[in-house]
């Protein structure tokens, strides 16, 4: 693990990477993809995104276990039901959502260019350690799980 893993909280990146959007989008605006009013759908997408991920904290504190993404070495159950029969990581998806939301309100084709860049930060950074953490702790229940439902939504 490099010394990062597991150390800025997710809510962290999801802010810094829609500051860096919003900073393209100005600085640099490569190509208005989505004028006004239209790019009003992106406040949309978000408030589905935050739905999601509400729906998906709500689950944790159903069964009794820690949301906590910086110490996954406390959880207590593994959840697999609700949005997580869809991807092991909706919370991480609702931020996907929020982003994408963020970038269609923005109207900026460069803002679209740092999505992936927040893929795969997430990944390497969050959600990797996790589930070595959790491939540890719950053994062949986490590997069944892992086989049966997506990282992401792919």
């Amino acid at each position: 693990m490099n010394r990062l893993q597991l150390k800025i909280p997710p809510p962290v990146y999801l802010l810094a990477f829609a500051g860096m959007m919003w900073l393209v989008a100005r600085v640099v605006p490569v190509v208005d993809l989505i004028a006004s009013p239209w790019n009003r759908l992106g406040l949309g997408l978000i408030a589905v995104a935050v739905l999601i991920d509400f729906w998906s904290l709500g689950l944790f504190f159903r069964a009794h276990t820690t949301f906590n993404p910086i110490h996954p070495e406390r959880t207590q159950t593994l959840v697999t039901g609700g949005t997580y029969r869809y991807t092991r990581n909706p919370m991480y998806v609702g931020m996907l959502i929020i982003l994408t939301g963020w970038c269609i309100y923005l109207g900026s084709l460069g803002a679209f260019a740092l999505l992936p860049v927040f893929v795969w930060i997430l990944t390497h950074q969050q959600i990797v350690p996790e589930e070595q953490v959790l491939a540890q702790k719950f053994g062949q229940a986490y590997s069944d799980y892992q086989r049966r439902v997506p990282r992401w939504l792919w």
